[in-house]
C-alpha cells in the first residue's frame, strides 16, 4: 500500500469515529418533563383491534381516535373511544391492506375540511419498489350507523428516493399539508418528504431530506399547531420543539425523551386535538395486556 493510500484511509477513519461519536451523543437525549408520566385509560380487550399499528386523534368527532391494524387485515379504519370501543368501522372499497403502518389525519385539498390519511407504507424485506397513502374525507360519526364502505378516496403512489427501505411512520404537518415519512430497520434512519400538493395521477418520489441517529421509528406525529414533533420507537418516546425553524433544522436538533410507559410492542401514537397530550396503543401480544395510555402535557 501506497503512503498516499494509507493517509486517505486515515483519514476516511477519523471522519468515521467523529461521525458515529456525533451519533451517539445526539442518540442519548435528556429526559424531559415536558409530559406527565401516562395515564392508564383502557384495557384492549376487542379482539377486531389485536394487531393495532396506527392511531389519528378525530378531529370532526372529538374524544375519539382513528385506528387500524397491520398487513392482512381488512382494509378497514375504526373510530374509537378512549374505553377502546369501536363506534364506526370504515372499510375502504376496492383495497387491500398489504401492510398498513401508521395513519394521521390532516388538512389535504379542500379548506376547512381535515382528511385521513391511510399509510400502506410497510415493507419488512425492502421488496415493494411503490408505497400508497389512501386519503379521504374525514367521516362524522353517525350513532345510527356502526359501519360504512368509503367509495371515494385517492391512492397517492409514491417511491422513496434511493434504495426501497421498511417505513412505518407517517406525519401531516397540520399548516403546509406536507407529508413525511421514515423509514425503520438501519441506524441512522432516514426522512423523507412529499411536498403537498400530492398529485394523484403519477408516481411520486418521496425526496429524502435528512438521517436521524435514531433506530426503529414506529410511530410519530405533529402537534396540532406543526411546532411540536414526537416519534418513537420500541423504547423510547422522543421530542422536538421546532418553533421558528423548517422541519429539517428542528430534527437536526437533539430530541428530548419523554416518559414512557413500553409496552408489549406498542406502534401507534398520536397527539391529541388541542396539543394538550398523546396517547399511545399497543398491538396485543399473547400473554400480556395492552392498554390506551394518555401523556398529559404538564401544567408550567
Amino acid at each position: 500500500m501506497g503512503y498516499c493510500y494509507l493517509m486517505r484511509l486515515g483519514h476516511l477513519i477519523i471522519l468515521s469515529l467523529i461521525t458515529c461519536s456525533c451519533f451517539d451523543k445526539q442518540s442519548e437525549p435528556e429526559d424531559s418533563d415536558i409530559f406527565l408520566p401516562s395515564r392508564q385509560l383502557a384495557e384492549l380487550t376487542d379482539k377486531k383491534l389485536e394487531e393495532v399499528s396506527g392511531l389519528a386523534a378525530s378531529f370532526v368527532n372529538p374524544g375519539y381516535l382513528w385506528t387500524h391494524n397491520d398487513s392482512g387485515n381488512p382494509a378497514t379504519v375504526y373510530l374509537v373511544n378512549e374505553q377502546l370501543e369501536i363506534r364506526l368501522a370504515c372499510t375502504l372499497q376496492g383495497v387491500d391492506n398489504r401492510d398498513w403502518e401508521d395513519i394521521a389525519v390532516g388538512p389535504g385539498p379542500e379548506a376547512n375540511k381535515t382528511y385521513i390519511y391511510v399509510a400502506d407504507i410497510g415493507d419488512n424485506n425492502a421488496n415493494h419498489s411503490e408505497k400508497y397513502i389512501y386519503r379521504f374525507e374525514e367521516p362524522v360519526l353517525n350513532e345510527q350507523t356502526a359501519e360504512v364502505t368509503i367509495t371515494e378516496f385517492e391512492k397517492i403512489v409514491f417511491t422513496l428516493e434511493g434504495p426501497k427501505k421498511d417505513t412505518e411512520t407517517i406525519l401531516v404537518h397540520p399548516k403546509t399539508k406536507d407529508v413525511y415519512v421514515v423509514s425503520k430497520r438501519e441506524k441512522p434512519v432516514y426522512v423523507y418528504r412529499l411536498s403537498a400538493p400530492l398529485a394523484t395521477n403519477d408516481t411520486l418520489v418521496a425526496a429524502q431530506v435528512m438521517s436521524l441517529p435514531l433506530t426503529q421509528i414506529v410511530s410519530g406525529g405533529f402537534s396540532p399547531d406543526g411546532q411540536e414533533i414526537i416519534m418513537k420507537n420500541y423504547e423510547n418516546i422522543y421530542y422536538w420543539n421546532i418553533r421558528g425553524a423548517s422541519v429539517a433544522d428542528g430534527l437536526s436538533s437533539k430530541p428530548k425523551a419523554l416518559p414512557y410507559t413500553e409496552e408489549p410492542q406498542g406502534e401507534a401514537m398520536t397527539f391529541n386535538i388541542d396539543g394538550s397530550g398523546f396517547y399511545t396503543l399497543s398491538e396485543k401480544i399473547k400473554g400480556e395486556k395492552t392498554f390506551l395510555y394518555f401523556y398529559q402535557r404538564r401544567n408550567n
